[in-house]
């Protein structure tokens, strides 16, 4: 069987079986695009996102045993090993990191609803708010700590902001994902191509509606498209649905809705290579 490839050339290959599906709010109509519909994470993308919340949390669980070591037993020496206190710091940021990077992923699975305020922000914000309590008591106990001198307590003290702001940084998710974005972006894919497949490639930050379109046949790393659910795009870290919906729709042959606004930028970066 021939390999697809699409009209620059790229080869075409599908993603992996989609971790997450958009279900009709009504049975029997899963593939009616006419019907009002909530996207909703599959058993299989909560068992997954499950499992990196796990590991997320005990990656957590170290970096903050590791502020205690430090603050009960580092700190209370009377000749503190400043070579093991910075060590100990740096180690509690990649936990922290590491934790982070996981509920992320954990997140693109299996989204919160932006309509619940509390939890959507404490879901997506949790890796942040975690590093601050793994890092902000051992940094004030560095400074109020009578046993390291005004040189050491600088050094040490600054290495725990430095370590903590770039670890916190990392932990917001400046972008979190929601039911809300998942069910729009599905709608308007399957309202303009008939069913939830978008394309993409490894080196483009956003997904689009058809192998054929001008940004997907931009060169990338592998000189590969993927295709997909709009949940396997996002699994695959895309972020969104790219914004020139309408341009793609002439490109990929879809009627076009003259009464729809048109693209106004001349042209979608997103798909360029990394340098």
């Amino acid at each position: 069987m021939a390999q697809k490839r699409s009209s620059s050339g790229k080869k075409v290959v599908r993603a992996e079986k989609a971790p997450a599906s958009r279900t009709s709010e009504s049975k029997g109509t899963e593939h009616a695009p006419d019907v009002e519909s909530t996207w909703t994470a599959t058993p299989e993308a909560r068992k997954k996102a499950g499992t990196f919340r796990l590991l997320a949390g005990l990656l957590w669980a170290l970096a903050i045993a590791g502020e205690l070591v430090g603050i009960f037993w580092v700190l209370r020496q009377s000749d503190i090993n400043m070579v093991l206190l910075i060590g100990l710091i740096v180690v509690i940021g990649a936990l922290a990191i590491g934790g982070s990077l996981l509920w992320k992923k954990a997140n693109r699975l299996d989204p919160a609803e932006r309509k619940d305020t509390v939890r959507f922000f404490v879901q997506n914000q949790l890796g942040a708010i975690i590093t601050i309590i793994a890092f902000l008591p051992l940094i004030v106990m560095i400074l109020l700590n009578d046993d390291l001198d005004k040189k050491d307590k600088a050094i040490a003290g600054t290495v725990g902001v430095v370590v903590a702001v770039i670890a916190t940084l990392v932990s917001v998710d400046w972008d979190p994902p929601s039911v809300e974005q998942y069910t729009a972006e599905s709608s308007t894919v399957i309202d303009i191509t008939g069913e939830d497949l978008v394309y993409w490639t490894s080196s483009g930050e956003v997904f689009h509606l058809c192998q054929d379109a001008s940004a997907v046949n931009l060169e990338s790393k592998d000189n590969t498209i993927y295709s997909g659910t709009v949940a396997d795009a996002h699994a695959a870290g895309k972020s969104r649905l790219t914004k020139q919906v309408a341009m793609e729709t002439k490109q990929c042959g879809f009627e076009v809705d003259e009464s729809e606004p048109q693209d106004t930028d001349s042209a979608d970066l997103s798909e360029a290579p990394a340098p």
